[in-house]
């Protein structure tokens, strides 16, 4: 009898797989069924995720290598909370993985953990939520492992990525403190003594502890195996000596980068040759060698997506040699290559920037520093700078303008009058060879333009020729540009040439007709036609008599034109000369205290001098000359001086200079200070003294930054004291004189806000709940204004009149007003002002006025109580 032995195959077989599928069975085959399938299939596929997620971050994370480079490469975004779900898939793929590994295949039988991968599903939970940012939850998983598998070959791992965790929840000095003590551990890996010591390098650089950073960042790229880690911190270690102060071991570090070459990713190759340049002794440094290193670096096929950053550091070095035009052409090529890093751009426009600042170039230099400010972070303090410096350029523009056009005016002026003919005929020379220039490139482009339209039309839709069309055009007819292909510099008319010979076929035609409706049919048309005796048929002489006329008619090529525009009353011409003089001194100004630049605004004051300026502009300008002096040239500075002190002995400046102290009002302080005394007795309602002193410190700081604060107080000061009309011509003055000031932008908002409604307010009728009593008094009578007030208080004693209270508020210069409050009716305040008047203890002989709170707001503003209509004298 023959035996099937392969009939209890199936039955052992599924026993086998029933046993080893089971958690509650602590064999040999369920555990290694349970950690094959949990190693190979789940935390497999967890770990690709992983993997996919990290290389998502490296990628998205882009070093910024203008600062110092953080040792781990992932960055927080402080806009992600821990409460917040997961954002990346792949995190989430990683951290659902690690999950279901931990759920169905954790083997913990008599409270110990069977499956020995189960330790790695909690170490993959843990950098999944590490890297998705939710630090508490990743820190409970890798704590778990620290708890629960002392014995797990990954423990190293887990204490680290619990250190790297409490570093990102701030918790620095438990980090070192728990990896200082794991670095006492015999028989540690390499590549752990290295994660070790970053890992301590990043805490103590949180702590601002650059020293001890440095020496466990030296381990670290020590004990590491991983080149990609090597060249980070070899880069790192070079940024911290710099920070330290060590040039010469940072260009060390930065060339052991360099000689990695292909073993380091080229990022870092490529940034620490930009940090060896920025390190580079421009006045004693060998620079053909360097210029031939980096034209290497430029031709490296293999350097092309970082030729934004080589061909920077090649303008720099060319900037530093004072080689303008090659440096200009490197910042260009570094902007043709710009690419994701936005500071390079903005750091070569700036550049460019203050190459054209330094030649004078204002308002191309502000063109680019407008493009600088456009890619910096608004949160920097350079941003703060570079936008400080684009507004005073707007100044510094504006006074260039005008005193180079009033150069220029007062230069023509003071010339003969062949001089000016002369001047005015080379000048329109030029002109014309210009507008000959542009109308042969007008007839070139109608040319084309007219080619392309007979190569694109076909017989079949080419329109018929109208009968005006087919007339025989004038050799001297304008070009037909059409508004699609005419360049806006062509357009017809912008260009006084091609006019004319417009005005000239429209004459030929039409005869002299008057700009008047219905010309056409003009009962004057034949008297004012054009005979063909007055154009002659014979083409030559035609073209002659039109290019007479034509010069005829152009004004431009007339030195007529020109000479009548010239000013020739003297009034005009002083008022010209006197605005550039202006602008001269505010630019010598603004060049030294703004820009710092001593010789510009040297020369600016120096030339202001020589031409004439009005009296008050002299002795700020010669101050200003001394304190530029002293920096600059010494000897001058003694000289300008000795000028001050014999010219004008008993001024403020020749106190200042001489350091010593005379009698005055704030001669001894600052500006600064000068104006803060004022200010406060501004506050204190002191109005004649404070109109009185703006008018001396005007005087005295004339020239000084600082005016346009004192006008704008003086400003302000009359308002309280004359009223709104005075108010208002004042603030016009302050937007007249400073409009690029501070003050200048706040007076120019409150004519357009707060003025004109203002001037609307008018007195009113209307019921009120708040009355006032009102007693005028001169603000010299010390003694009348005395004996209202104590027959006020006497009142205010008496029981029934308690609620009552007075003030002595500033009316005008000369009159005070003593104002009862605390009145709820009209009523009630005419019994008051009886009973002051009238019973023999108070008897108050000054007239009262009744008015309501809103009446009284409205005369303290316009100063017009006595024009207002509800006036009652008791």
């Amino acid at each position: 009898m023959k035996t099937n032995i392969f009939k209890y195959t199936i039955p052992l077989g599924f026993l086998c797989f029933v046993v080893a599928c089971s958690t509650r069975n602590n064999s040999f085959l369920s555990r290694n069924s349970h950690a094959l399938s949990t190693k190979y299939n789940i935390l497999y596929n967890g770990g690709i995720g992983l993997d996919k997620g990290i290389q998502g971050i490296e990628g998205n994370n882009k070093d910024n290598f203008w600062k110092r480079l953080p040792i781990e490469r992932m960055q927080i975004n402080d806009d992600f909370t821990s409460a917040e779900k997961t954002k990346n898939s792949d995190f989430e793929l990683a951290e659902t993985k690690a999950t279901k590994a931990i759920q169905k295949h954790s083997m913990n039988i008599d409270g110990k953990e069977r499956n020995y991968q189960i330790d790695e599903a909690y170490l993959l939970l843990g950098k999944a939520r590490y890297y998705d940012q939710r630090f508490i939850p990743a820190l409970d998983a890798f704590n778990y492992i620290l708890y629960k598998y002392p014995n797990s070959s990954r423990i190293y791992e887990a204490k680290i990525w619990s250190g790297k965790t409490n570093m990102r929840l701030g918790n620095d000095a438990l980090v070192v403190n728990n990896m200082t003590t794991l670095l006492k551990e015999q028989k540690l890996k390499s590549q752990v003594v290295a994660d070790v010591n970053a890992l301590l390098s990043e805490a103590y650089l949180n702590l601002e502890e650059k020293d001890s950073a440095l020496y466990n960042l030296k381990l670290a790229e020590k004990f590491s195996k991983k080149n990609k880690e090597k060249a980070r911190y070899r880069f790192i270690l070079g940024q911290l000596y710099e920070e330290l102060g060590k040039k010469d071991s940072a260009i060390y570090s930065y060339e052991s980068v360099i000689k990695m070459n292909r073993k380091s990713e080229r990022k870092y190759v490529i940034q620490a040759q930009a940090r060896k340049a920025q390190l580079f002794d421009y006045q004693n440094g060998d620079t053909t060698a360097f210029v031939k290193t980096y034209k290497k670096l430029i031709a490296d096929r293999e350097n092309r997506p970082f030729l934004d950053v080589l061909n920077y550091e090649m303008g720099v070095f060319y900037d530093k040699q004072d080689n303008q035009k090659k440096a200009l052409n490197f910042y260009n090529f570094s902007l043709d290559k710009a690419g994701d890093d936005k500071y390079l751009v903005a750091s070569n426009y700036r550049n460019i920037a203050n190459m054209y600042f330094r030649k004078a170039e204002y308002p191309v230099a502000a063109k680019y520093y407008d493009s600088t400010l456009t890619n910096l972070n608004l949160k920097t303090r350079e941003f703060v700078q570079i936008q400080k410096v684009r507004k005073d350029l707007d100044e510094v523009i504006l006074y260039e303008d005008i005193a180079s056009r009033n150069d220029s005016i007062l230069r023509i002026v003071s010339m003969s009058e062949a001089g000016r003919i002369s001047y005015f005929e080379n000048y329109i020379d030029t002109l014309k060879k210009k507008d000959e220039a542009k109308r042969i490139l007008e007839e070139k482009l109608k040319e084309k333009q007219d080619n392309r339209e007979r190569n694109n039309k076909t017989v079949s839709n080419e329109p018929a020729v109208s009968a005006q069309n087919s007339e025989p055009r004038s050799p001297f007819a304008p070009p037909a540009i059409s508004a699609s292909n005419a360049p806006a510099s062509v357009f017809y008319f912008y260009n006084p040439t091609t006019v004319s010979y417009g005005k000239l076929e429209f004459k030929k035609i039409w005869g002299n007709r008057s700009s008047e409706g219905n010309w056409r049919l003009s009962s004057t048309a034949k008297s004012t036609e054009v005979s063909k005796d007055d154009l002659n048929t014979n083409p030559e002489i035609q073209e002659e008599q039109l290019i007479e006329e034509e010069v005829l008619i152009v004004e431009e090529y007339t030195s007529g034109f020109y000479l009548k525009q010239l000013p020739s009353k003297q009034t005009s011409i002083d008022s010209i000369a006197k605005e550039r003089n202006t602008a001269y001194y505010q630019l010598g100004v603004i060049y030294k205290e703004k820009f710092k630049e001593y010789e510009l605004a040297s020369n600016r004051l120096e030339q202001l001098l020589q031409n004439s300026p009005e009296e008050k502009l002299i002795l700020p300008t010669m101050y200003n000359l001394y304190k530029i002096y002293q920096i600059t040239n010494s000897s001058k500075a003694a000289a300008m001086k000795d000028r001050i002190n014999s010219q004008y002995p008993n001024s403020r400046y020749a106190q200042i200079i001489n350091k010593t102290n005379l009698e005055g009002p704030a001669l001894s302080d600052s500006p600064e200070e000068a104006y803060d005394k004022l200010y406060k007795r501004y506050e204190n309602e002191e109005f004649l003294v404070v109109l009185e002193q703006s008018d001396e410190m005007i005087n005295q700081f004339s020239g000084d930054e600082i005016v346009s604060k004192f006008e704008f107080l003086k400003a302000n000061t009359l308002g309280k004291l004359k009223g709104l009309k005075a108010y208002k011509n004042a603030l016009q003055f302050v937007v007249d004189n400073y409009p690029n000031s501070e003050e200048g932008k706040k007076a120019q908002e409150i004519l357009k806000d707060q003025i004109p409604f203002l001037e609307k307010l008018e007195l009113t009728t209307a019921e009120s709940k708040n009355w006032k009593i009102l007693y005028r008094v001169p603000a010299s009578d010390v003694n009348s204004t005395k004996l209202v007030e104590e027959k006020i208080k006497k009142l205010t004693s008496i029981a029934s009149y308690k609620d009552l209270s007075y003030s002595v508020d500033e009316y005008s210069g000369t009159e005070n007003l003593i104002v009862i409050h605390g009145i709820n009716s009209e009523e009630y305040a005419r019994n008051i002002s009886t009973t002051l008047r009238e019973k023999n203890d108070f008897k108050v002989v000054v007239p009262a006025i009744i008015l309501s709170n809103e009446n009284y707001k409205i005369i303290q503003i316009k100063k017009n109580l006595d024009v207002y209509s509800g006036l009652k004298k008791e």
